[in-house]
């Protein structure tokens, strides 16, 4: 470590970085207490925070690497280390000088892949609209009603472009006037930036402001709380305010409206996941239940951990592009809560949600027992 980064400029950057907060912990340990890897593996904020403090963090460790940014944390903290911001800023250190321990490597592909074709998926830009063909979707203008932003995930993964799909329908059957931007859409940069690549997230967040102005866009939709997210509350720095709304609050302002009819029944037993960047970080959590509370036949049980203390997936933070291995995945410990309430389906409202509980399903025991579905999905069935 000494021949990385002394003590004096270790604790620098992490100031300049906006990590200065882990000064305010007193070593309480409610961070411990609510962290998801606390019921798979040892680990300890508490633990990074004090070395953090006093400057000689190992940047080489993998628990740097660890958090999710899932906001269990900060939302219990007595004193505002901002735990997500301080972790930020030691990923960044060890960005800028190029350590990534082996389950971490994979960042440094998926920075050339957003900096070469705009998406962590190493698919090529122009191929980036093709979910939309024959489904009569329009390049977005300024006469429309708002734009649609699928993402990278709902744009390229063959299971999520379901989703981009049944969105569609539901939007034209509710005679939404909408349009996309296609190969002009970049990655939203959200994940990215929590990693510690500062360079990669402000590339990005500006090629797609450019874009967005240009094409005249004051409302965005949005089918991802990452995107949303970034969209609503980090791209302001750069001093721009588009509205953002995400596609749960859009249907129940649709439904609600009498612009959308739900014509049919869902008999099945459900449960919802409330992903975090959805509820902890932008307090969305009526809404989706409002939309599957209108859906006749349809049975909502929650599972333990739901609401402000819902479990993470493990998506969060960049883990969506690290390798985790079986035993430590949080999102086999939520199907399984899913499975025990023996619901039929498990809702959610993200596409890392979804990615990381389609992978569980293929590994738990009697875990394809359960559908895993967005909420659009469901809606698109109904109508």
């Amino acid at each position: 470590m000494e021949n990385v980064a002394d003590y004096k400029e270790i604790v620098e950057v992490i100031k300049l970085s906006g990590g200065d907060a882990f000064k305010m912990c007193f070593q309480c340990g409610l961070c411990d207490t609510v962290c998801p890897w606390n019921r798979v593996r040892d680990f300890s904020m508490r633990k990074i925070v004090r070395q953090a403090t006093f400057g000689f963090t190992d940047i080489e460790s993998e628990d740097i690497w660890r958090c999710t940014t899932c906001g269990l944390c900060p939302s219990r903290c007595p004193r505002d280390v901002k735990q997500i911001e301080s972790g930020v800023a030691l990923r960044k250190i060890a960005t800028e000088y190029g350590v990534f321990p082996t389950a971490v490597k994979p960042i440094r592909t998926i920075s050339g892949s957003l900096m070469g074709e705009g998406n962590p998926l190493s698919e090529e830009r122009k191929d980036r609209a093709k979910w939309a063909e024959g489904l009569g979707v329009q390049t977005f203008d300024e006469e429309m009603e708002i734009l649609y932003f699928p993402g990278c995930y709902l744009s390229y993964d063959q299971r999520l472009k379901k989703v981009a799909k049944a969105t569609v329908q539901v939007l034209k059957a509710a005679g939404v006037e909408f349009g996309i931007l296609g190969e002009k859409e970049s990655c939203c940069g959200e994940s990215i930036r929590k990693t510690g690549d500062e360079e990669v997230f402000r590339r990005l967040a500006k090629e797609n402001i450019k874009n967005f102005i240009d094409a005249g866009v004051k409302k965005i939709l949005v089918s991802s709380p990452h995107c949303y997210h970034t969209f609503k509350n980090e791209y302001p720095e750069f001093m721009v305010n588009f509205e953002v709304i995400h596609m749960s609050q859009f249907l129940a302002q649709l439904i609600q409206e009498g612009r959308l009819e739900i014509k049919g029944e869902y008999a099945k037993k459900i449960t919802y996941h409330d992903p975090c960047y959805l509820g902890r970080h932008n307090g969305i959590y009526d809404e989706p239940r409002q939309v599957l509370g209108s859906v006749p036949g349809l049975e909502l049980a929650e599972m333990p951990d739901c609401l402000e203390t819902s479990l993470c997936c493990g998506g969060g933070g960049g883990r969506i592009w690290m390798e985790t291995p079986k035993g430590e995945r949080f999102s086999d410990l939520r199907l399984q809560q899913a499975m025990d309430l023996e619901a039929q389906v498990l809702v959610t409202a993200c596409p890392y949600c979804i990615t990381n509980f389609e992978d569980s399903r293929l590994t738990l025991d009697n875990g394809e027992s359960v559908e895993v579905k967005d909420i659009s999905e469901v809606v698109q069935e109904v109508i």
